[in-house]
């Protein structure tokens, strides 16, 4: 049976972590994360601690150096913590600089005179739909900036497109191959543009699921004021939810999963000049783009491969983080784990490239350290979630000794690091990143994103390109068996050396003391992540991309009479008005802000507090919504955590579902 620790020892050592804890409840009162002093001094003392830490489990509760299945294990895996920890502090430098350009911005608004720079908008396109596809025309064709042209890049070479690009006044190009992918999709168009009479002075790009707000590029040109800036990016944002926040119904109170990279890595990485492009988003100087020969096709993230070409040659790349376009996540789990494993296979490429940190090229030190970050990113932080679950089975059922460890010496060392990485990263994200609900979006694509990482670090080329399905039929439960497998049966496995270890001292007998306890919190952990994990993989039907639901006012007409009143829903079908109740079928007219004219409405149904209506607008009224939805206004979404409504979304999430 589990012994009890020493409660006197315990209460010592719990003293480290309240002080931890005390001391970071304080950091909100006195701590600026704007500030690059104060991130520092927090910083510096995650590093200490983390150095602490790492110094008290390589002296403390690593099994003996002698041959053993216990030494195996027990060495296998603080050497991979060894190398996470390190993937942290470098993590915790980048993170000591902030850098925003608003301000920038603002002050080279027009620098470029009376006459405007000629931008041609490339949006890059496989095998999306119309709908997609029209409202990232229509987004780029309301853009401010007059002086413009936007180009569809076909890949797939469809009739339908080309003529609808006619529709719609935009030039249509495609290839007679696809060979280089969305990077050869670029350069192809690329060319072309060489061959106008007059050619672009910039290049944006997007994918063909983004749209631009309509200040995404007077915004961007500001920054190329700089003669020496080649590439500015901007961050994405998302109009529909991941798979996480929705599969939980945490859409308006959890942040998307890549808010920490664009909202916080990305702006301190421009505080180091090397802030990275992303693909969609960005805007290139045309000689910049010229002078590299264009998009490289040797990785599979051309994007990040750009930015050390752009770097490699003596142009700057910097970030604009402001909400300047809007794009679809993937939408299922199957795309969100193949967008990232995809994205993992083409770091491993670049660091096998020319152009990587150990290779003969014109890359700064902190170049070389950039893609040295990524690759301990993306080689240890997944790997390691998959040991973190298997280490406690390994002693359950085999008696192997991991991690060797009295539970207050635990509290002391791990909890002291823990709880102080937790709330500084937290304080200086907008606590964005939250327990369980961090742990499961890595866990999720652990196993394919770690086979990624591996075979393209020592095969990186011949593999398969893997686009993002966008879009699709969503309007039904869909339980993604394959994927909950290995989390389900872990599940069972951890739960069942639990019972194990807790009704029977035959098992798991070597470590007769505390340790046995830190086994014990380590596997509740596990099971709480594992199952929360498995629930993720039901996915939940999908039913509206897209919809603005402020309260706005607009004006109701029917038989000659006007009413006002609220709108509580809009989406580009259906709206949804309170206090008015007329028969279904009934027709009438409904004025909305920003949208031209009066839209023609019928009654589709009464609800609780007024009437759901069908729209049919106009072609003109429909590329208005477009705007309005889309191309105006702030991010979507949520961008940080407030504690209050995670809880009770989360209560809402377990209760009945109401889809």
């Amino acid at each position: 049976m589990l012994p009890f620790p020493h409660l006197g020892e315990l209460g010592s050592t719990t003293m480290h972590l309240l002080l931890v804890i005390g001391l970071a409840s304080l950091m909100p009162l006195i701590i600026d994360p704007q500030k690059g002093l104060h991130r520092s001094l927090l910083l510096g003392v995650a590093a200490l601690l983390a150095v602490r830490y790492i110094w008290w489990r390589a002296t403390n509760t690593l099994a003996a150096p002698e041959f053993s299945f216990d030494m195996i294990g027990s060495w296998l895996l603080f050497g991979l913590e060894v190398l996470s920890i390190v993937g942290s502090l470098s993590a915790f430098l980048i993170l000591s600089r902030f850098k925003q350009r608003s301000k920038e911005a603002d002050l080279h608004m027009g620098w470029w005179g009376k006459d405007e720079p000629r931008v041609a908008i490339l949006i890059a396109t496989y095998n999306e739909n119309k709908e997609i596809l029209e409202r990232t025309i229509i987004g780029a064709k309301f853009l401010r900036h007059r002086n413009k042209e936007i180009i569809v890049c076909d890949d797939s070479r469809r009739d339908w497109l080309r003529d609808f690009c006619a529709e719609l006044n935009v030039r249509y190009l495609r290839r007679p191959t696809n060979e280089g992918q969305k990077a050869g999709n670029i350069n192809h168009a690329l060319d072309r543009l060489a061959e106008d009479p007059v050619t672009p002075d910039f290049v944006a790009v997007l994918d063909a699921d983004f749209v631009p707000h309509r200040g995404f590029l007077s915004r961007s040109l500001a920054l190329f004021h700089d003669p020496k800036v080649g590439l500015v990016q901007t961050p994405q944002h998302f109009f529909n939810q991941d798979p996480i926040q929705h599969n939980f119904n945490l859409g308006r109170s959890y942040p998307d999963e890549q808010r920490f990279f664009f909202d916080h890595m990305q702006p301190s990485r421009d505080g180091w000049g090397i802030a990275i492009c992303c693909g969609t988003s960005s805007v290139c100087r045309w000689t910049a783009l010229r002078e590299i020969g264009g998009f490289s096709t040797a990785s599979v993230t051309e994007d990040f491969l750009l930015t050390l070409a752009l770097q490699n040659e003596g142009w700057k790349s910097v970030y604009l983080s402001e909400p300047l376009s809007e794009g679809l996540a993937p939408e299922g789990l199957k795309e969100y784990v193949t967008q990232r494993a995809r994205w993992c296979l083409g770091l491993m490429q670049i660091a096998r490239s020319p152009l990587g940190p150990l290779s003969s090229n014109n890359l700064r030190l902190r170049d070389r350290w950039s893609v040295v970050d990524s690759v301990l990113y993306w080689t240890t932080t997944y790997v390691f979630r998959i040991a973190a679950i298997t280490a406690p089975l390994l002693y359950w059922y085999f008696d192997v000794v991991m991690v060797d460890a009295r539970l207050p010496e635990v509290i002391s060392y791990f909890g002291a690091y823990y709880f102080w990485i937790l709330l500084t990263m937290n304080l200086l994200t907008k606590g964005i990143l939250v327990p369980i609900l961090h742990d499961v979006s890595q866990l999720l694509g652990a196993i394919p994103i770690s086979r990624a990482a591996f075979t393209g670090l020592f095969k990186p080329h011949g593999h398969p390109f893997s686009v993002t399905a966008k879009g699709g039929d969503r309007s039904k439960v869909l339980v993604q068996w394959r994927m909950m497998m290995p989390f389900l049966i872990g599940f069972i496995l951890t739960f069942g050396g639990l019972l194990l270890g807790v009704f029977f001292d035959r098992f798991a007998t070597h470590s007769a003391g505390d340790g046995k306890w830190v086994i014990l919190f380590w596997s509740l952990y596990n099971l709480v992540v594992l199952a929360v994990t498995c629930l993720a993989c039901i996915e939940r039907p999908r039913k509206e991309l897209h919809v603005k639901d402020r309260p706005e006012r607009a004006v109701f007409s029917i038989d000659g009479r006007q009413h006002e009143l609220w709108i509580t829903s809009l989406t580009m079908d259906t709206v949804r008005i309170r206090g008015l109740h007329i028969p279904p079928q009934t027709r009438g007219h409904l004025v909305i802000d920003d949208i031209p004219g009066r839209i023609e409405t019928y009654a589709i149904a009464e609800v609780a507090d007024g009437l759901r209506l069908q729209l049919l607008p106009t072609d003109a009224q429909r590329e208005a919504f477009f705007v309005k939805f889309y191309a105006d206004g702030h991010e979507p979404g949520v961008t940080e955590v407030k504690l209050r409504n995670l809880a009770r979304d989360i209560f809402r999430s377990i209760g009945p579902r109401r889809d």
